[in-house]
């Protein structure tokens, strides 16, 4: 068993997380926002911390992390603000690997977007320009760190049934991006047991091959 901590803990990619690994028997910590979002986490198996991560200094962060073996970012301001976009996409997801480190947490995983990176390709006048310059920053700054982290690069989300199959690195990634909210939370619970994943970008979308098998595959 493992003690693992999400960050944005009421999303609907943690919620599903959260459940996945309560029910494998792993001690969760959710943390949220807004504590009318307590029962909802709750009821998934994880305890619900009350964490304002935007404005929560880097000590305050370790102190929360300190004693997990692992944490998941799942966190995002939602868009239609960009200095919001940028304070917690970008801000604050650099403050918890900061504090990730600080806390002795090593295993750190990102769940980012398929495209992700400073060669992104939205134009600034784009809304999703902000996000898209938030992820590359914050994605880049993780691979300088010291942790053991993994990024993970799902295509669009859908609220779709999860399937368990997926597709790595799709070779056309514009052709069907589509990603149930419930594979990307398969594929996160899954790379926390693959020491394989580690320092590795995974792109991927919903797909034909378990998800353990893609993860795996040579």
């Amino acid at each position: 068993m493992s003690r693992i901590a999400i960050i944005g803990g009421h999303g609907k990619v943690a919620l599903h997380l959260s459940r996945i690994l309560s029910g494998e028997g792993h001690d969760v910590t959710s943390f949220i926002r807004n504590p009318e979002h307590v029962a909802d986490v709750t009821e998934t198996g994880a305890q619900a911390v009350v964490l304002d991560v935007e404005n929560s200094t880097t000590a305050e962060l370790a102190k929360a992390l300190k004693d997990h073996d692992a944490v998941v970012w799942s966190a995002g301001a939602g868009g239609g603000n960009p200095a919001r976009t940028y304070a917690v996409d970008r801000d604050a997801a650099i403050r918890s690997m900061d504090a990730a480190a600080e806390a002795g947490t090593r295993r750190y995983v990102m769940v980012s977007y398929l495209g992700a990176g400073k060669d992104h390709g939205v134009p600034e006048d784009n809304a999703f320009f902000p996000y898209a310059e938030a992820k590359a920053t914050a994605d880049e700054y993780l691979r300088g760190t010291a942790l053991d982290w993994t990024i993970l690069g799902p295509g669009s989300l859908t609220d779709e049934a999860p399937t368990g199959l997926i597709e790595v690195d799709p070779a056309d990634p514009e052709a069907g991006r589509q990603t149930s909210r419930g594979n990307v939370a398969l594929v996160a619970a899954a790379v926390l047991e693959l020491p394989g994943t580690v320092h590795k970008t995974i792109g991927f979308r919903d797909g034909a091959i378990d998800v353990v098998d893609a993860l795996t595959a040579e």
